[in-house]
């Protein structure tokens, strides 16, 4: 099981109006380069969301199947892979307003169930979704900062968009 953490901050924002961006997922593949698709059955305020994901990842695509929960009041989007690429995928999001400030905190939580490949595949799956969240999160938030080891720096991976 790898875990993934990307903790970020949005300046001069109301933590619903990051909320309420965030679940867009179909603007994904618009703000991050590794995200080739973004497909949403169903989204707030359906009781029952679900949407599929094809990442670019290696020399293929990493896909999976999601159910969404969305919880506004409590400012959290819970995830977990019901079909994909994965053994197991889950994680939330959570945010909290601080100040004139939004803390934003995704962590995840995958396993390919692939003992023989975790060395590999693990950091890599690791990268593609950190950046992921972080490429959607600045994108949508001018003013954003990222805490911890993460950069957003050109994707070294054909075919993708790349950044000046």
């Amino acid at each position: 099981m790898r875990h993934v953490e990307l903790n970020a901050m949005v300046r001069s924002a109301t933590a619903r109006d990051v909320f309420d961006n965030i679940l867009h997922w179909e603007h994904y593949p618009e703000l991050a380069p590794h995200v080739r698709s973004a497909t949403v059955h169903s989204t707030y305020p359906d009781p029952e969301c679900a949407s599929s994901w094809e990442l670019h990842f290696r020399s293929g695509l990493l896909r999976w199947t999601e159910r969404d929960q969305f919880l506004p009041e409590k400012l959290e989007i819970h995830f977990e892979q019901t079909d994909g690429d994965f053994e197991s995928f889950s994680g939330t999001w959570h945010l909290a307003q601080q100040g004139d400030d939004v803390t934003v905190a995704f962590a995840a939580d995958f396993d390919f169930g692939i003992p023989s490949l975790e060395g590999i595949l693990d950091p890599i799956a690791e990268r593609v979704i950190k950046e992921t969240v972080a490429w959607a999160v600045t994108g949508m938030f001018e003013h954003t900062d990222l805490f911890g080891d993460i950069s957003l720096s050109a994707p070294a991976m054909p075919g993708l968009p790349t950044t000046a």
